[in-house]
């Protein structure tokens, strides 16, 4: 769900030593999180659908956005085709061969497909979506973007002219209404109400946002200050991305990636990679806090899953699929890399836990499901 983890161009460059840092020694040998039950599938930023008649759909950022289909979530995976038919219609960004980081959610017989076009280490981006009515390859219509930063539309507004406009995720909530979270490092994750038709920004000259994740670095400021440069944040990394928004039993949560992501050519110092963090509220729009009442705005997010095992690192691009049907829990999915294959942008794959959630609502990542 940024500026260094997603389609990389550098990375195509690095050499093959990179999958020999996989049997280097590393001292992270945690065993508190489960090991990943394995999706079977290459997947960064995974993008998950339990379609309504069981069948579970994968999608995930390349060439024109691909997408499978399995019966089950370890797999066999299909290829059913590619969102987009050609590039994206909107102009005047990078990566319109190649979007990023989709999001899929299901309304009243409509599939909506929320998508990126950035480049690492910019905030020259922007979200679109596009629909469909069966899922069906050729029958996508892309309807451009919701959200530019930088450049396009309505680009100058806040909190546009703060923030970078990638990693989409949508909440349908009880009542219909669509909410999407966004946002990768500047400052953070933002929160926007959908209009009716899922398919713009609610009053998108005048949005209604909401700041919900913010992290502070020390002898900073304690809030953004323009002007925001077009790329590398002079402030420094504020390494938080990759939002979801899910709700369970009335409480909603903010799952987000913290940490180091996608290049390691050279080793982070271990804790500081990437690792699946939440918050939660009782209100869609915040304040959402962590598990010891630190609110995310303050740098607050209790860590959900981490590296562990020593080979199992850097999870990231959390998602959450809801108990429905025959599935009676929620199910957490992220890619990670197994360092006894390598640690190259091309080896993340498709993992998943299953979770509890315990008196208070916290929710905790377990390997198997509860019989």
């Amino acid at each position: 769900m940024a500026p260094l983890r997603k389609l990389f161009p550098l990375l195509a460059c690095l050499s093959s030593s990179l999958s020999g840092l996989a049997n280097a020694e590393f001292n992270e040998s945690n065993t508190v999180y489960p090991l990943p039950n394995v999706g079977n599938l290459p997947i960064h930023d995974p993008a998950v659908l339990r379609h309504p008649n069981g069948t579970y759909f994968a999608f995930k950022g390349g060439v024109h956005i691909p997408y499978y289909r399995s019966e089950h979530l370890n797999g066999t995976w299909e290829q059913v085709g590619t969102i987009l038919q050609s590039d994206s219609i909107i102009p005047n960004k990078q990566n319109a061969t190649r979007p990023w980081a989709p999001h899929v959610v299901y309304k009243n017989g409509t599939f909506y497909c929320y998508y990126t076009l950035s480049q690492a280490g910019c905030r020259d981006s922007a979200i679109g979506v596009a629909t469909s009515n069966s899922l069906e390859p050729g029958t996508w219509t892309d309807h451009g973007a919701l959200v530019a930063t930088w450049s396009g539309k309505n680009s100058q507004i806040s909190p546009y002219n703060i923030s970078n406009a990638i990693d989409p995720s949508v909440l349908i909530d009880d009542d219909g209404k669509g909410y999407m979270t966004y946002g990768s490092y500047w400052s953070n994750i933002w929160e926007l109400p959908l209009s009716d038709t899922l398919l713009a920004i609610e009053t998108p000259h005048h949005p209604d946002a909401r700041h919900l994740s913010y992290y502070p670095i020390p002898g900073k400021p304690n809030h953004y200050i323009e002007p925001v440069p077009e790329c590398k944040d002079p402030q420094g990394s504020r390494h938080e991305e990759g939002s979801f928004l899910s709700k369970h039993n009335g409480t909603y949560y903010l799952w987000f990636a913290h940490g180091k992501c996608c290049d390691y050519s050279t080793l982070p110092e271990p804790g500081t990679e990437y690792s699946i963090r939440v918050g939660k509220s009782s209100n869609v729009g915040g304040p959402f806090v962590d598990k010891s009442g630190k609110k995310l705005l303050q740098g607050g997010g209790t860590v959900v899953y981490a590296s562990n095992h020593g080979n199992i690192f850097a999870p990231g691009g959390p998602g959450v699929v809801p108990a429905s049907g025959g599935e009676s829990q929620d199910i957490l999915v992220y890619h990670y890399l197994d360092r006894n294959v390598g640690l190259n942008f091309a080896d993340t794959k498709l993992g998943y836990s299953y979770l509890t959630y315990d008196e208070e609502g916290w929710p905790t990542a377990q390997h198997d499901p509860i019989e």
